[in-house]
């Protein structure tokens, strides 16, 4: 627990203070460092080998993103060509695109939500996904009893539900000061993020369960790996990025 504690004080220090000097290159940098460590911890979870073309081209995804209006655009050329491959080579292992999948696409969501929409944004999502994992844990505690899912037998319904109620308040709270949304459409906004971040920390659990492992990785002390971090950010991101484009 004490390794827990510091090390999330740390890393909130660190969140904190890329989001306080508020500099693209400086975010770019930083997330690119955070989502090379996922990719290598996604290839143990899809049960890929640990190959250096990988990293290469998770890299070059990342490089080019600076240089594109929309880097999400990058994903649809790197499935086009991907699908090229399987059909000139029938026995090609189809897991091998998973990593530019998950956690590509989440990680290229959230560095667009940074350049379309701001620092503030993110700084909400954490708000949001960290509310709904905290409160889920303590109600799940104190009165969880019906399972949510045998994904993770841990979660209950009343910890998931109060992780989204609490997710969605202070989402509302916390986005009245920041944006000019009004009540409902935060609501909503709040809402789905919420939800989401519920079902990304799931994915995330059905993929350790079929790897057979307990952690994506033991980089950081007292919390695992970074996508034992990050799970509930990957699919709410996704869902943000959407909602604010629509």
């Amino acid at each position: 627990m004490r390794e827990r504690v510091v090390t999330g004080i740390l890393l909130v220090i660190v969140i904190f203070g890329v989001g306080y000097i508020d500099n693209f290159y400086l975010t770019w940098g930083f997330l690119g460092a955070i989502y090379l460590v996922a990719i290598y911890e996604s290839l143990k979870l899809f049960q890929l080998p640990l190959n250096a073309n990988f990293y290469t081209l998770a890299l070059g995804i990342w490089v080019a993103s600076l240089f594109i209006e929309n880097s999400l655009y990058l994903i649809l050329i790197a499935g086009a060509t991907f699908l090229g491959l399987i059909a000139y080579r029938p026995h090609l292992n189809e897991k091998l695109f998973m990593p530019f999948i998950y956690p590509t696409i989440p990680f290229l969501a959230l560095l667009e939500i940074y350049e379309g929409f701001g620092v503030a944004i993110l700084g909400w999502l954490v708000v949001v996904v960290a509310l709904t994992d905290t409160m889920a844990y303590f109600v799940g505690k104190s009165i969880g009893k019906r399972p949510f899912s045998p994904t993770s037998p841990k979660k209950t319904l009343e910890g998931v539900a109060g992780g989204v109620l609490f997710g969605a308040i202070g989402g509302v709270l916390f986005g009245i000061y920041l944006f000019e949304f009004s009540f409902i459409s935060l609501l909503l906004l709040s809402l789905a993020v919420s939800i989401f971040s519920i079902f990304g920390d799931l994915f995330e659990s059905s993929l350790k369960r079929g790897a057979g492992i307990k952690d994506s990785g033991n980089i950081l002390p007292g919390h695992g790996g970074i996508l034992d971090r990050v799970d509930g950010y990957m699919l709410s991101a996704m869902v943000l990025f959407a909602i604010l484009n629509w």
